[in-house]
């Protein structure tokens, strides 16, 4: 099968498959990301968890890159593989080494950024790296991470950018314009959010285009 990326959204699956992964998205559902890699068959060379994140650390603001040497949550901790990932660091000249939080809920609001931090130690929280980490556990499996910040350590997430995704990774647009409508006030904060966001697929992008084919995992015969 290769190397698998495991993605939370559609657009972070087609920058994956880019780069010749194999993606699985979550859509942000912890349940329906562990059913659908629990459905994979086949050998699996590598993991690599894959998109963007949020920032609990003021030293990390959107377009930032974070390449994990840990990933933790309530109760697990996972070692990286630290040889893909300090290939990742070296060629990602400008990206951070740092530990990564993973949650089953959207962290969205200051306070709740900040005591992950204070909890964790993490710099960065996304939504599939620890079940990625488990996954490529279970399979005896390397394991990497690398994401880019979209959402700041001072950014609280509007309600329309809360709204659960469709099954496929993609948004669904009529609840964001409904919540929207319900509630003009947080256009603007939509709109940074927005901003954000693009910042960290740009980056994502380059990525991509910096570790080439299988994101530079050195397992990978040829």
């Amino acid at each position: 099968m290769g190397i698998l990326a495991v993605t939370g959204l559609a657009k972070e699956a087609r920058i994956a498959r880019r780069a010749g992964l194999v993606a699985v998205v979550g859509a942000c559902d912890r349940k329906l990301l562990e059913a659908r890699l629990a459905a994979i068959e086949g050998p699996i060379e590598a993991v690599v968890s894959f998109g963007i994140a949020g920032s609990l650390s003021p030293l990390l603001t959107a377009g930032d890159i974070v390449v994990a040497n840990h990933v933790v949550s309530e109760s697990e901790h996972y070692v990286c593989d630290p040889k893909w990932s300090k290939l990742l660091h070296a060629r990602l000249s400008e990206s951070r080494i740092a530990i990564l939080v993973g949650v089953d809920a959207v962290v969205s609001h200051i306070a709740m950024k900040k005591n992950l931090m204070q909890t964790t130690g993490a710099h960065a929280v996304d939504m599939e790296s620890h079940i990625a980490a488990a996954f490529a556990k279970e399979r005896g499996v390397p394991f990497a991470a690398v994401r880019t910040i979209s959402d700041g350590n001072n950014r609280t997430l509007p309600p329309a950018a809360l709204e659960p995704l469709k099954p496929t990774g993609k948004p669904r647009l009529l609840k964001v314009m409904k919540s929207l409508v319900a509630d003009p006030g947080q256009f603007m904060e939509l709109v940074q959010t927005g901003r954000e966001s693009g910042a960290a697929f740009k980056t994502l992008k380059h990525v991509r285009r910096v570790m080439g084919a299988g994101l530079g995992c050195p397992y990978i015969a040829g």
